[in-house]
């Protein structure tokens, strides 16, 4: 015997906290309280302070390497990703290089058709001599 058909919608109810995930922003105080805290541990309590502040040891020695390169105003916020290797205007000026190689070559080509064209009609101007 075949079973009844139901036809009951299941809601799912989005929960708002998954939706969409943002980067932690750290100031550059809170960074600072963390390397003290974390200068301050005993043996063994620095990995308690990092899964209580949901952290990784990673961005614990990168903050600390920045303190110590640049001092406090290092510890600021700072663009995500790795930092460009050429500026602005050094790409410009290489698209406008490449721009400029790409003219050249078709004026190069447009001036070798204009002196084809020339020779062509030296050499018809010269048979038309020869048979008249």
């Amino acid at each position: 015997m075949p079973k009844p058909i139901t036809l009951v919608e299941p809601k799912v109810e989005p929960n708002s906290a998954l939706e969409k995930r943002t980067r932690r922003i750290f100031t550059a105080e809170y960074k600072l309280s963390i390397i003290r805290q974390a200068d301050a541990c005993k043996h063994g309590k620095l990995g308690e302070l990092l899964r209580r502040e949901k952290l990784y040891s990673s961005q614990l020695s990168e903050w600390r390497r920045e303190l110590a390169k640049n001092g406090v105003e290092s510890l600021g916020k700072s663009a995500p990703g790795p930092t460009p290797k050429k500026t602005f205007e050094q790409k410009r000026i290489e698209q406008l290089e490449k721009e400029n190689k790409r003219l050249r070559r078709q004026i190069e080509i447009k001036d070798s058709c204009i002196l084809l064209q020339k020779k062509v009609l030296d050499l018809l101007e010269d048979c038309e001599e020869n048979v008249s």
